[in-house]
């Protein structure tokens, strides 16, 4: 097995930072090849962070995006969680009790629910998750969770996202599901839409600009959630 530490691509906030957002791309279920940041899973994120950053850093936001030492979840292992709860310590390092809100695209968005007790967490966004049915809800008692998947999905299901949705909606403080019509895994037809709801949805969460009224409306209906 390759030996190899987790790294960060940082977009730091414009003064005082004042929150945090981890980014989590996706990777394999079964890779112990070294992540970087030229691979495809990394690059679909990219934008996204620096969306985020863009609107945010002036405000007191930074922007962190993980690059895992392996590409792989790698089962019971599962070194991107360890990746991430490093990055979480990172935080608390650097910038002290700041809130955190992870993203996360596929595996990322696994990692992102499980890592979710941290107790830097206070809200999760899963962006076409891999979520297989059993995987626990518990990490995600008393967060704010948003599930966005893409309905022509045939990566990840979207159905099973769906299932978790409602299996989480018990346990977090609120939950929303959001359907993107007309998208696949990659999130490419419809990026305006993956972009607008990601953003929107953390520039909330982090009080720096109001939860729009779709989302906020995503949010009260739950796992029944909206299209876009």
């Amino acid at each position: 097995m390759n030996q190899a530490v987790p790294d960060l691509v940082v977009h730091p906030a414009r003064g005082e930072t004042k929150a945090v957002v981890v980014v989590l791309p996706g990777g394999k279920a079964d890779s112990f090849d070294l992540a970087d940041s030229r691979q495809l899973a990394a690059v679909r994120m990219t934008p996204i962070a620096r969306a985020l950053s863009r609107l945010g850093a002036g405000k007191g936001l930074a922007v962190w995006m993980v690059r895992y030492r392996y590409r792989g979840w790698n089962g019971e292992q599962m070194s991107p969680v360890a990746d991430t709860r490093w990055a979480l310590e990172e935080v608390r390092r650097r910038h002290g009790d700041v809130p955190v809100v992870l993203v996360g695209h596929s595996m990322g968005g696994r990692t992102a629910m499980r890592a979710a007790d941290d107790a830097s967490v206070r809200a999760v966004v899963g962006l076409a998750p891999w979520l297989p049915d059993g995987e626990p809800v518990e990490p995600l008692r008393d967060r704010v969770v948003l599930i966005a998947h893409g309905n022509m999905d045939t990566v990840t299901s979207p159905r099973a996202s769906r299932r978790f949705a409602r299996r989480a909606a018990s346990i977090a403080s609120q939950l929303g599901f959001v359907s993107v019509y007309g998208d696949t895994h990659a999130m490419l037809f419809r990026w305006r839409a993956w972009h607008r709801v990601t953003t929107q949805f953390v520039l909330g969460i982090v009080g720096i600009a109001p939860m729009s009224a779709r989302l906020q409306r995503a949010l009260d209906r739950g796992a029944d959630g909206i299209a876009v």
